[in-house]
């Protein structure tokens, strides 16, 4: 059987994005990487990723920001092995500073590069994010990995991930990896991440 790894991009980018085409390339012949666009509100994302998992069978989830705290949520639910990169627990004061219209940074397979960020939406984080937590278990704090960057500007979470779980680790890069970190720091930490909890 085929390993799969799903990767979750960040909120202005795209399943095309750098670090998803790097993952893709780095497993090329080992692993088929997934890189779907993700819905832009939560709960649709959730459903979707949630699905994907069922009908997938993954053996490991692979985050960036946004895409990270997704990760979390289905990682803790389906018990499934994640490495979160700069995972933005708190979307939703993110979101208050960025209300307006938007444009993805990456190609979606729909066309569709213009969104829109309003009230409803922080709300509908909100609702998630007070939850985020509620599926996290001691069993398997030691499946669910955190990765920092160590010039991240954006992202300050590693206290918050470390009171619910035990592995993080750092790479020298800010909070979008670029193509090299993804090789360099991202890949080794995703096969030892599938191979040790299986």
């Amino acid at each position: 059987m085929t390993t799969k790894i799903l990767f979750l991009h960040g909120f202005f980018a795209s399943g095309s994005c750098a670090p998803a085409q790097a993952l893709k390339r780095a497993f090329e012949g080992k692993a088929e990487v997934l890189t779907p666009d993700l819905p832009l509100h939560p709960c649709e994302a959730l459903t979707f990723i949630t699905s994907l998992c069922e009908r997938e069978h993954p053996s490991a989830l692979v985050g960036n920001s946004n895409g990270s705290f997704l990760a979390q949520i289905v990682a803790s639910r389906l018990k499934m092995p994640a490495l979160l990169g700069n995972p933005h627990f708190e979307m939703t004061r993110f979101l208050s500073e960025h209300i307006g219209a938007h444009e993805y940074k990456s190609p979606r397979v729909d066309g569709r590069q213009h969104f829109v960020i309003d009230q409803p939406l922080i709300d509908e984080f909100a609702d998630i994010q007070a939850h985020q937590w509620d599926d996290c278990r001691p069993e398997i704090t030691d499946r669910i990995w955190g990765l920092f960057g160590e010039n991240d500007h954006l992202a300050h979470f590693e206290p918050l991930f470390l009171q619910h779980y035990t592995h993080a680790y750092h790479f020298p890069g800010a909070h979008t990896p670029t193509a090299e970190e993804v090789r360099k720091y991202y890949v080794p930490l995703v096969e030892r991440l599938y191979t040790t909890t299986l």
